[in-house]
């Protein structure tokens, strides 16, 4: 699978995206893409090098049929998404691998609104354009409501962020602190990497752990004033930092 950043450099290039818009209709030679995009033929070689290197596109060779040397016939290769969600409190940028496979492999996957679709095309290896223009706006509708979705929940995703940071502004005077409690938010599900944290901040091991303390022993604090409640323990109890992120009532 093509690397993140190497994808984001390829598609940057005005060029090379519509060079693939012509590429996904069906393969083609490159004079052939020099002529529609009224682009040099060295040009379109160089960029179609790019993309054949890191696996966008691949090159087939084609036996002329007015006789002459083998021809390049290109055609896409990758199957992927990309997503960028950008704001004020929030960044996030991945790749996605499309899931492999036809209409039934992948209909444990699809919305129920989909069924009639996957009932109409499996199995078939030809479908006529009218009834797929059908299915594709059908889709399109499908997708448009999804994506609606999906920006209302990063909509909420942001609004949370922005809220948070707000506290970690006012109760984290120091940059690493705020570095640290950031990297928690950003992504709670998956335990900290203190060691990569450790070299981005540039800090020994004894640095690392006192910042470590000074985090948690904030975090805590910062729990108990906002639950309105005290946080009773021994004093040789270490709480750990998910107690931030446990709902009113569950401490």
């Amino acid at each position: 699978m093509v690397d993140i950043d190497i994808a984001l450099t390829l598609l940057q290039n005005k060029l090379r995206r519509r060079i693939l818009e012509r590429l996904v209709r069906e393969p083609h030679y490159p004079m052939q893409l020099a002529k529609l995009l009224d682009v040099s033929h060295q040009a379109i070689k160089k960029h179609l090098k790019l993309l054949e290197r890191d696996g966008f596109v691949t090159k087939n060779k084609v036996d002329s049929v007015k006789g002459g040397p083998p021809r390049s016939l290109y055609s896409v290769q990758q199957a992927l998404s990309l997503r960028i969600d950008l704001g004020p409190d929030l960044f996030q940028c991945e790749q996605r691998k499309l899931p492999p496979g036809g209409p039934m492999r992948l209909s444990n996957r699809l919305p129920s609104s989909t069924e009639n679709v996957v009932r109409s095309v499996s199995g078939r290896k030809k479908i006529s354009v009218g009834e797929g223009m059908a299915h594709i706006q059908h889709l399109n509708e499908i997708l448009e409501g999804i994506d609606a979705q999906r920006d209302a929940v990063i909509a909420l995703h942001q609004h949370i962020r922005n809220r948070v940071s707000a506290g970690v502004e006012s109760d984290f005077d120091v940059y690493e602190q705020r570095t640290m409690v950031h990297s928690l938010i950003e992504t709670p599900e998956r335990k900290l990497d203190l060691a990569d944290l450790r070299r981005e901040l540039q800090l020994g091991q004894t640095e690392m752990a006192t910042l470590l303390d000074e985090v948690r022993n904030r975090l805590e604090r910062q729990l108990a004033d906002r639950a309105g409640q005290i946080v009773a323990v021994p004093n040789n109890s270490n709480l750990r930092f998910w107690l931030g992120s446990l709902p009113q009532g569950k401490k």
